[in-house]
């Protein structure tokens, strides 16, 4: 399942690492394969463990622990809103909310054209700027009004091709 490609920048991170340390690895392949194929699937699960020479169980246990891996098929705009206490105190639930119903779908749902998949967040820890969220792991979104994310979602559907 895993390409020779992908093989190679799993060797350049096990590289980073003594060579008896090469699970050490583990999270930098996960995040390999999520970024060429969207998600963690058990086989890719199964191709890491192989490469690392560590147990299935033990990779599974990292994918399932960090809520960046995905472990389905998601939209392609992931949006994760912290709703930890300070973004609460600061709307962080009616901005999770907000987005629910202008999406029409519910908190872990993805919008059936595929574009959107909305998940709350732990602390994201940028708590002076919150509300706060997250754009597919990488892009982080401060002060998140009901303009602000009007904004976003309309700048992501027209990013969509």
């Amino acid at each position: 399942m895993i390409s020779e490609q992908i093989k190679q920048l799993f060797d350049r991170e096990v590289a980073k690492y003594p060579p008896d340390q090469k699970q050490s690895a583990v999270m930098a392949c996960l995040a390999i394969v999520q970024q060429e194929q969207g998600f963690v699937s058990q086989e890719a699960e199964q191709d890491i463990a192989e490469h690392l020479g560590m147990p299935q169980i033990a990779v599974h246990e990292v994918t399932t622990f960090y809520n960046m891996y995905n472990q389905r098929k998601l939209g392609k705009f992931k949006l994760n809103v912290c709703t930890n206490l300070p973004c609460q105190l600061r709307d962080g639930q009616k901005a999770l909310d907000y987005l629910a119903k202008k999406l029409g779908i519910a908190m872990g749902e993805t919008t059936p054209d595929g574009l959107f998949t909305l998940q709350q967040s732990e602390c994201l820890g940028a708590c002076a700027d919150s509300p706060v969220m997250l754009v597919n792991d990488r892009t982080m979104c401060s002060f998140m009004s009901k303009d602000k994310l009007d904004q976003l979602i309309e700048g992501l559907k027209g990013a969509r091709e």
